[in-house]
């Protein structure tokens, strides 16, 4: 790679002595010195941007302008709304984002051919990784040989797309591929792949010296930035687009600063204190925000801690979550195996450049607010949002509250009316703590034995996902507990289908070498893959005969995982109630078996003695935790498992594939094929034109999330995706999941909207991907869609506030497109999902003067009308739109048009941001 940087950037170009070396770097105080503004007091991660403005400042596409406007938002504040061109140095993917980005430069490649351009110059500029993670699925468990059978099943279900991504390794430059079984890729990049610091060459062959920066095709791109690293979370478009040389296109942003002040108290582990910060975050309203923690706090929070809230920041809203450098950050970049001369190029660089913190380090931020860490108690949180923060002692009562009022709000129908009857004919007894008399009961028989499930049977605990298997302090003291129930006669309860998926391999090292795997053995934590796992919906089936009793009776069975995600229908079919929770809590769980029980007061079960055991027996101390994590967690095991990263074992190795330039795609893939956003593309573009006549397709509440647009996990042979399959002779043990069939759009445009929770208001208590059609009768989304795009009828979808909350996805907005949307209008949008939607063409509009889909009595038969979108469309323009009802009658309202910059109008003009960089690069 070779850093262009601008004509005029000489002027704030400087040395630096880094250890024994001199280096050059883009200087801020040199930029100050110029005059071109007062940049003392900006936050680190701000610094961070205007350093990238410095860098690529060229008079064009980055101006002095730009860079006098970060000064500008210091004095007003800490805003200034300017739109900025941003170059990250590097891009990070997963299997289930990246696929679909391969397929789309694959695609890219046959549509420049057919433009008359070069193939060759669809090439990603920036270095890709792309980290194989999310595809390994739990079906064996609570065995030794759990690990070894799910990589045998993830290979047979996989082997299609291995093949595929192992083509694109070897046809595109600055792509390389890290291989199954190896970790989660924000692990990966934290422990690994990240620098803090980057170097590279310029144009003139001068090494220079830059902040490590990126985007990644998943939201939870942003626990680096607990290494000091801004990155965040984009859609596979937005991405494709930066690596072949688009700058992200941004509004400086605004930013929070989070005070951390006292420290954790015992008892209390860092996935208590990110639920606090993101119940705190949501409610200040942080989206599309920067957030920068600060505060004499931090001298006490490690930098597991810190990556471990890096990497929420999603859930709370947020555009990143930052940690400047300090001395915790040298610490970290030196235990985790990184070289000496780049550690001393990280100190000497932040301190050259303002970004190291310190005791005297006092930025202005656009806002402030605080928290005592040693206010923080034990928590999780759920049942179906990040957000929804729930203390320990309360969880219990509060579920109770759950399942009243999911009982009661839903119609009475014959299902309730059954409670299970023993075998002799009478209901089984069972007295399930706070039962209101609303309580679902009933006996099961399995092979682990027969007993009872009611509503808040845990039957998953899944001890999973980078936030928290990244931190060995939350991962040690699950160990522990695990190690202190064995001892004393416990184990997991029979209906609990238990796992452990930890982030990288070096969680297993230190786990083993402190004899704690064992112990988690011993429970049913055993190992179960190297991967996201339950946390993005591959938990695997259940147990046939609890799957029954769970969707037979209506039960509202539980999840209890240390995982960032908890939305409606994403952890499992079977599972209503999910709860976010760390590693020790999920043990304790699995333990108890029931969401009924407070943990903190109530007898996890008996010893060998019979004498009851309470969780304060279990819980290891601080000290007890730190003095493992001193021991077991080297530098040494660090550099060992990361060093053949990209070697993967003899399964990748025998991988076979084709070497060409353009991909030759199979005709009878259901994995991968030619997608239709290039074919008999026109060499210019179109124009934005008036939405006249269109349909609602979905009338949908608040907080629909890309989960909820498009899911991740499993799918039945009687929806749209599972029928399609089955014509094509896939039979339902190979459908893999949504994910994992994110290369194939046919499956995909089947399950947009597809999500078993997913509520359209169009129609009356109907859960899943329905609608009316256009005979009015109620159909799959699917179904409709093609209907509608057959008689030539244009789409509309409303939403609530935060809409498209959640994943970073694209196939969210991708599939939105090919279904024949046009518009999406909403109360607001998460920031990933609203920059999809315009990478896609599919134009974002948000309710105006009070509106909304209630107040406005949207029913699904309206016809829809926005215009004042041709001729001269602004960014941010608000555009009439009048609502034709069934009966004749209309109303006229006014619509924000979210397409917030210059450059998307043009972006949607072309069809798509990857439509724009194709018709750019054909004609260069």
């Amino acid at each position: 790679m070779t850093v262009t940087v601008g004509t005029d950037s000489a002027k704030t170009r400087r040395s630096l002595a880094a250890g024994s070396a001199n280096i050059a770097y883009y200087s801020i105080p040199a930029a100050q010195e110029a005059g071109l503004g007062d940049f003392s007091r900006l936050p680190a991660a701000l610094k961070v941007v205007l350093e990238n403005m410095l860098r690529f400042e060229d008079g064009k596409t980055v101006t002095q302008d730009d860079i006098r406007a970060f000064a500008a938002w210091a004095q007003n504040g800490g805003k200034n709304p300017r739109e900025i061109a941003y170059r990250p140095a590097r891009v990070l993917m997963q299997d289930f984002t990246g696929v679909p980005a391969v397929v789309d430069l694959a695609a890219m490649r046959d549509g420049i051919i057919g433009l008359g351009g070069d193939a060759e110059k669809i090439n990603p500029l920036n270095p890709v990784d792309l980290v194989i993670d999310h595809s390994v699925m739990i079906d064996e468990f609570g065995n030794p040989r759990a690990f070894q059978m799910n990589v045998d099943r993830e290979y047979e279900r996989n082997m299609e797309r291995y093949q595929f991504l192992k083509w694109g390794q070897s046809a595109f430059n600055n792509f390389r591929v890290v291989p199954p079984g190896t970790g989660i890729c924000h692990q990966v990049n934290l422990e690994y792949l990240a620098q803090t610091v980057w170097t590279d060459k310029d144009q003139h062959g001068t090494e220079i010296a830059y902040p490590d920066t990126l985007v990644g095709t998943d939201s939870h791109t942003t626990m680096v930035n607990g290494l000091a690293v801004l990155g965040w979370g984009v859609g596979g478009i937005e991405a494709e687009a930066a690596m072949l040389g688009q700058p992200v296109s941004m509004l400086i942003p605004e930013v929070v600063g989070f005070k951390l002040t006292g420290e954790m108290v015992e008892g209390t582990t860092a996935t208590d204190l990110v639920l606090k910060v993101v119940e705190l975050l949501r409610k200040h309203g942080v989206v599309s925000k920067f957030v920068e923690f600060y505060g004499d706090g931090l001298d006490r929070l490690p930098l597991a801690d810190r990556a471990t809230i890096a990497n929420m920041a999603p859930e709370y809203g947020a555009t990143c979550g930052f940690f400047p450098i300090d001395t915790e950050t040298l610490r970290y970049l030196r235990n985790t195996g990184r070289d000496e001369d780049r550690i001393a190029l990280v100190e000497a660089y932040a301190k050259a450049n303002g970004m190291w913190r310190d005791a005297n380090y006092n930025p202005i931020y656009t806002s402030t607010l605080e928290l005592d860490m040693g206010t923080v108690v034990p928590a999780i949180s759920g049942p179906k949002r990040p957000q929804d923060f729930v203390a320990l002692d309360a969880a219990a009562a509060t579920f109770g509250d759950y399942v009243t009022g999911q009982r009661s709000a839903k119609p009475a129908n014959e299902k309730q009316k059954v409670r299970w009857e023993g075998e002799g004919g009478q209901p089984e007894p069972c007295d399930i703590p706070g039962d209101k008399g609303d309580h679902k009961r009933g006996y099961v028989q399995t092979a682990d034995g027969n007993y009872q499930l009611h509503d808040g049977s845990i039957v998953i605990a899944s001890i999973t996902s980078c936030t928290n298997t990244s931190n060995p302090y939350v991962m040690i003291g699950a160990g522990l507990v695990a190690r202190k129930a064995r001892e004393k006669g416990l184990n997991r309860k029979p209906w609990v289908k238990t796992s452990l998926a930890p982030g990288s391999q070096v969680v297993s090292e230190y786990l083993e070498a402190a004899g704690l795997q064992e112990d988690l053995d011993a429970i049913g934590f055993n190992l179960v893959g190297y991967g996201c796992t339950t946390c993005i919906g591959n938990s695997g089936p259940l147990d046939p005969a609890i799957s029954k009793a769970v969707n037979d009776y209506d039960l509202i069975a539980a999840s209890v995982l240390s995982g960032n995600r908890n939305f409606e229908g994403r952890i499992s079919p079977d599972v209503r109630a999910n709860y976010l929770a760390s590693p020790p809590l999920v043990v304790a769980y699995a333990l108890v078996g029931d969401m009924n029980v407070d943990i903190t007061t109530a007898s996890l079960g008996n010893d060998q003695d019979g004498n009851p055991v309470y969780l304060k027996d279990l819980w290891p101390s601080n000290a007890e935790i730190a003095e493992l994590v001193e021991k077991t967690v080297t530098r040494a095991a660090f550099q060992s498992k990361y060093a053949n990263v990209f070697k993967g074992d003899d399964k990748w190795q025998s991988v076979e594939t084709t070497d060409s330039l353009t991909y030759d795609w199979p005709a009878t893939s259901t994995y991968v094929q030619n997608p239709p956003y290039f074919q008999n593309m026109s060499k210019e573009p179109g124009v934005i034109t008036d939405i006249l006549g269109a349909k609602p397709l979905a009338i949908l509440g608040d907080m629909v999330t890309t989960d909820h647009i498009s899911p991740a996990g499993s799918f039945k042979d009687s929806s749209p995706a599972g029928r399609y399959l089955v014509d094509r002779q896939v039979p339902v043990r190979e459908f893999n999941s949504y994910g994992s069939r994110r290369g194939n759009h046919e499956v995909m445009m089947r399950g947009t909207f597809a999500n078993i929770r997913i509520k359209n208001e169009m129609l009356d208590g109907v859960e899943g991907g329905y609608t009316k059609g256009p005979d009015g009768e109620q159909a799959s989304i699917f179904d409709a869609a093609m209907a509608h795009i057959e008689a030539g009828t244009p789409l509309v979808v409303f939403g609530g506030i935060e809409y498209g909350a959640g994943s970073s996805r694209d196939w969210a907005a991708k599939g939105t497109s090919l279904l024949g949307v046009k518009a999406v209008i909403a109360e607001s949008f998460e920031r990933i999902h609203r920059s999809n939607l315009v990478g896609m063409g599919v134009i974002p509009f948000e309710f105006m003067n009070g509106d909304s889909r209630k107040s406005l009595g949207l029913k699904g038969d309206e016809t829809v009308d926005i215009t004042g979108l041709s001729g001269d469309l602004k960014p941010l323009a608000e555009v009439p739109c009048t609502i034709r009802r069934a009966d004749g009658s209309t109303v006229d309202i006014t619509l924000k048009c979210r397409i917030d910059t210059e450059i998307e109008i043009d972006y949607v003009k072309h069809g798509g941001v990857l439509h724009y960089v194709l018709r750019d690069l054909a004609k260069s």
